[in-house]
């Protein structure tokens, strides 16, 4: 078993060597340009992002829009923020269609990221020059109960 600083040390080591779902992010950010070379720039993000989700669920994926997740504090739930997709129940997607993007919107994909049981998410930028910015979310893969944690063979998050 690996314990602690261990444990950390397995996690930024896999992180440094490779992507985690590489494959998954691929495709999704595929379907990403594949969306913005149809649309170009100009539309509301809700109407990228139903484009979005049909391009994504059309290669095979299973794509979930406006995700809920809850976030507790002292047993108590102080706030339910939702994330534009899910794909695969593995992967977070935020998007946004402004003319630049706002620095807050990497705080938002973490603190999505945070709040969920998913370790990487994109942000996918649907401005005047299609952008797309990977996260992950390190924190995760310490957590016990994490899909990723070698600790947990089991896979299942709590």
């Amino acid at each position: 078993m690996v314990r602690g600083t261990a444990l950390r040390r397995a996690a930024y080591s896999m992180a440094r060597n490779e992507l985690i779902e590489a494959r998954l992010t691929h495709s999704v950010i595929g379907a990403f340009f594949d969306t913005y070379n149809a649309l170009g720039y100009g539309f509301y993000e809700s109407i990228y992002a139903n484009a979005l989700a049909y391009e994504v669920s059309a290669r095979g994926h299973t794509v979930m829009r406006e995700v809920s997740f809850q976030v507790t504090y002292g047993g108590h739930v102080v706030g339910v923020p939702r994330a534009d997709v899910v794909v695969d129940n593995k992967l977070l997607i935020e998007t946004k269609s402004t003319q630049e993007l706002q620095k807050g919107s990497a705080r938002q994909v973490y603190s999505y990221l945070r709040a969920s049981c998913l370790t990487v998410g994109l942000l996918l930028h649907f401005g005047p020059l299609p952008k797309f910015y990977r996260f992950f979310n390190r924190a995760a893969l310490t957590n016990p109960t994490h899909p990723y944690n070698p600790e947990n063979p089991d896979g299942i998050c709590s």
